[in-house]
């Protein structure tokens, strides 16, 4: 209730309340204090009219004359004055002569006392005053008595006492107080009728409230720069500020008109005239666009609700955002260009999404045309006059294009059409206009003829330019597109064109390097697989989609019909992985000339990477032992930079994983190592696919950890299969899926190795493979057993002879007499080596495979030399007699001593003619 007073007080209402009742009670105050002075007034007017009156009637009074002039006028007239005196009402009744001595009073003490300024009536004038003095303050008269001569002969003074007039004014005070009070409580009353009244009106406002709503006010109405109307229920316009009347052009007397007749027009009127709410709507009125807000008003005093109508000039504005939308647009497109384009280090491809990405947004129709040798992806000539290129990409609105299409040569041979303008001049050139074009229609009349009626009616031509070269040519058009190119556009055009051109540059450099890669990885791959017994082998090999990478597989054939797999895999891309892929196969090419089982040849491969990393980690500097830098820290090369690591330092081989397997068709046993590869897939004869656990073992080149390797027999008809990890995960797909994708595939029955690498391939492979795949597919054999003939032989050099005869004997069977005594001699001098210098058990193998292989083994890791004898020494000539017959020879060490073996010709053509018949027993004596 207090909070309620105090904010009525403060209102406005409350101040003219206060204001009224001050007000009320000084009119009231001066009304009273008029009253008073009017009645003190009024009494003295009436007493000097009273006291005049008595006067006169005195001074004329019969006799008076008379009575003055006897002898003693006291005693005629004081009787006489006390009863006129009694029957006026005044206070006194004096007589006196001209000197103003008292004959009568109504105080006998004065009586015979002279009165003061009584001059004016001894002069004859009547005259009434305020007397102020002895006896007593008084509104008297003085009249003059004259005879009958009219002579003045004395004087009567008449008078009321001022306090006997004080007395009549009081007599009247209670009513004037009471008229008073009810003045003011009436005036109260009212001045409280109105501020309540006020009060509501105002809403509680206070002065600064209301003053400040009036400069707000007056603001909308004529500072505001946004129109405001008002409407009320009935349509009629309440108000409208200054704004409103100039964006609606309303006339002067538009305020209580129906919107109707404002003479706005139709689409204007319904909108004001609807009622319906609507928020920044844009409204063309005249030639001004307008964004237009409507909101209902609130009911109030039995008023009914309206709205309010703010109005808000855009015109200006939508120009100011079109062109922002523009510049947005451009930016946009920029944006994309740089997504969109380059995406696949392909030339052409490259100049597809370069027209693909400007249409429609920014042209109609978009051609790229290209230099052949960046096409190639060869080094473009520098500088000269480029009169033709090859037209490499097209995109329009349509399909029906008048230009030239994909792989047309373009012409430019006069020098003042825009393309050849563009070219000569190094940056964009924009022909408005081609109809004004003449350069452009004079170098084909019939073709720019069919492209103006076709509609093309602007062009813009930019040199695609990277590194000061020119690459090739984009040409902007314009058909259905009214309007058009501009300055503007001409440099979004350049900017764009620059943009494009970095990165065909890229895509030619990488094509140059990528077909480098391809020449240098196809000359180190295998070209021709050898020819062996133990397997049937199909295989594939395909590049990432970003280049040829260090993925490599390989057949290596063994001695003793055995064939070595090999699939490995190079961390990265390009030129120096495949380099580093030759190495290492070359690598394990020499290594596997050593018959070295799978874990050990994995570890003299280790041994060799981490030589070649330490040597090339000792001579990544520069001549004075200093590391090259770019003088910034980045280590990287800018944009002139090439990617065929020329710029590079020396990368180390670190990262290269290798799998290494040996099948042996006459036992059916397989041996393999991993060096951090993925295992092989085993596929049975009944179809079951299997991926047996291989021993983990750490990547080539990390050292430190020796290899492991599994041996496991594969039943007749197995089927190996060898892949990189790149056919089976990307990054749409984890390893474990690619493996049960992959068994899935080969577990399809009666696919030969070839159908089977289709297969795969068909079922396995991404769109755009991120890494190199590798597949070898094997289908493993087994030697018939007539085709392997073995003995055991006694530590005794009797048992030289038993083993040459059965060889002989068996050679014959096989249908080979034609090598016969070579192979005995070969035998003889291998057996009598291993009974000699070697220890039990010994062993002889025959096998007839490709060629004749004589294998002897014994339990002795002494490996005999091939030397020259000399002429008197009595032995030392048996090897040397086994490396002249034989077609190859060598020794391979086993878990219980070695092998030594030879292979043979299966004909005899090769065998040298001893000038005289030899003694096969004597050969026996020889000596090593």
């Amino acid at each position: 209730m207090s909070a309620r007073l105090s904010r009525g007080a403060h209102s406005v209402a409350g101040q003219v309340f206060a204001l009224q009742a001050v007000i009320v009670l000084l009119l009231i105050t001066a009304a009273a204090l008029a009253l008073v002075f009017q009645a003190r007034f009024d009494s003295q007017r009436d007493a000097r009219n009273r006291s005049l009156a008595a006067a006169e009637a005195f001074a004329h009074a019969p006799g008076l004359p008379e009575a003055l002039m006897s002898h003693d006028p006291t005693a005629a007239l004081q009787p006489l004055a006390e009863a006129a005196r009694r029957a006026s009402g005044l206070d006194f009744i004096a007589v006196m002569d001209l000197r103003g001595v008292r004959y009568t009073d109504s105080r006998p003490e004065l009586i015979g006392k002279r009165a003061s300024d009584i001059s004016r009536a001894a002069a004859g004038e009547s005259f009434t005053q305020v007397f102020k003095g002895q006896p007593s303050d008084a509104v008297r008269a003085v009249v003059p008595v004259r005879n009958a001569d009219g002579e003045v002969i004395g004087l009567v003074g008449t008078g009321i006492e001022v306090e006997n007039v004080s007395h009549a004014v009081e007599a009247q005070l209670p009513l004037l107080v009471g008229a008073t009070a009810g003045g003011l409580l009436l005036g109260t009353a009212g001045a409280a009728l109105v501020s309540r009244r006020l009060l509501h009106q105002t809403r509680g406002l206070g002065a600064a409230e209301m003053t400040r709503m009036n400069e707000h006010h007056e603001a909308v109405l004529h500072a505001v720069r946004e129109g405001v109307l008002i409407i009320g229920n009935d349509q009629r316009l309440i108000l409208a500020n200054d704004e409103a009347r100039r964006l609606l052009d309303l006339p002067q007397d538009a305020e209580e008109r129906h919107v109707g007749d404002l003479g706005l027009d139709p689409r204007t009127t319904e909108l004001l005239a609807s009622g319906r709410v609507v928020t920044d709507h844009v409204h063309l009125a005249g030639d001004r666009l307008l964004a237009v807000n409507v909101r209902p008003t609130m009911a109030y005093a039995g008023r009914p609700a309206g709205r309010v109508v703010t109005l808000r000039d855009s015109t200006e504005l939508a120009s100011v955002s079109g062109r922002a939308e523009v510049a947005r647009s451009r930016l946009q497109l920029l944006y994309d260009a740089g997504v969109r384009i380059g995406t696949t280090l392909d030339v052409a491809r490259t100049a597809e999404e370069l027209s693909e990405v400007a249409v429609p947004r920014f042209a109609d129709f978009v051609t790229v045309e290209l230099l052949e040798p960046v096409l190639r992806g060869d080094e473009p000539s520098r500088g000269g006059v480029y009169t033709e290129m090859r037209r490499a990409a097209i995109s329009g609105i349509r399909s029906d294009s008048p230009l030239q299409p994909v792989g047309d040569l373009i012409r430019f041979e006069v020098p003042t059409a825009p393309m050849a303008a563009a070219l000569d001049a190094g940056h964009a050139v924009l022909a408005a206009d081609l109809n004004a074009a003449m350069g452009w229609r004079a170098q084909d009349s019939q073709g720019t003829r069919v492209a103006l009626e076709y509609g093309l009616h602007s062009l813009i031509s930019v040199p695609l330019q990277a590194r000061g070269v020119v690459l090739g040519m984009a040409n902007f058009w314009r058909a259905d597109t009214p309007e058009p190119f501009d300055g503007e556009d001409l440099s979004f055009a350049e900017e764009l064109g620059a943009r494009a051109a970095v990165s065909i540059d890229n895509a030619r450099r990488f094509t140059r390097e990528h077909a480098m890669a391809v020449t240098l990885q196809r000359s180190l791959l295998p070209r021709v697989l050898p020819d062996q017994s133990a397997v049937d082998v199909a295989y594939r090999y395909l590049p990432a989609g970003v280049g040829v990478g260090g993925d490599w597989f390989d057949v290596i054939q063994l001695p003793g019909a055995r064939v070595a797999l090999v699939v490995g895999d190079v961390v990265g891309h390009g030129v120096h992985a495949a380099a580093t892929m030759g190495r290492l196969r070359t690598a394990v090419h020499n290594f596997s000339t050593l018959d070295l089982p799978p874990d050990e040849l994995l570890g003299h491969l280790d041994e060799l990477i981490n030589r070649i990393d330490q040597d090339e980690a000792g001579g990544a500097g520069t001549a004075d032992g200093s590391a090259e830098g770019n003088g910034n820290g980045s280590g990287g090369g800018g944009e002139d930079a090439e990617p065929d690591g020329r710029a590079e330092r020396a990368s180390s081989v670190t990262g290269a994983t290798c799998l290494y397997a040996v099948y042996d068709p006459v036992s059916g046993r397989c041996r393999m190592a991993s060096a951090g590869h993925p295992g092989p897939a085993l596929i049975r004869p009944d179809g079951r696919v299997e991926f047996p656990e291989l021993p983990a073992g750490i990547p080539l080149g990390v050292g430190g950890m020796p290899f492991e390797a599994v041996e496991f027999e594969l039943p007749e008809g197995s089927r190996l299969v060898l892949f990189t990890d790149g056919l089976v995960e990307d990054r749409d797909r984890d390893f474990d899926s690619g493996l049960r994708l992959l068994a899935e595939t080969l577990s399809r029955p009666g696919r030969s190795p070839e159908e089977a690498c289709s297969d795969v391939l068909a079922t396995m492979l991404f769109p755009v493979p991120s890494d190199d795949i590798a597949l070898l597919v094997a289908d493993t054999r087994r030697l018939e057993a007539d085709r392997i003939a073995e003995w055991e032989v006694p530590v005794e050099h009797s048992a030289v002879s038993r083993v040459r005869n059965a060889g002989s004997a068996q050679l014959v069977e096989w249908g080979l007499e034609d090598i016969a005594f070579t192979a005995e001699l070969i035998l003889s001098e291998l057996v009598t080596n291993a009974i000699r210098y070697g220890s039990a058990p010994v062993g002889v193998r025959l096998i007839r495979d490709r060629s004749l292989i004589c294998e002897v083994s014994d339990g002795s890791s002494t490996s005999p030399h091939l030397r020259y004898a000399a002429t008197t020494d009595e032995g030392g000539r048996g090897l040397f007699l086994v490396a002249q017959y034989a077609e190859r020879w060598g020794t391979r060490y086993t878990d219980r001593g070695k092998v030594i073996w030879a292979e043979l010709p299966l004909t005899g053509g090769a065998e040298p003619q001893p000038p005289a018949p030899l003694d096969l027993e004597a050969l026996e004596d020889l000596a090593w």
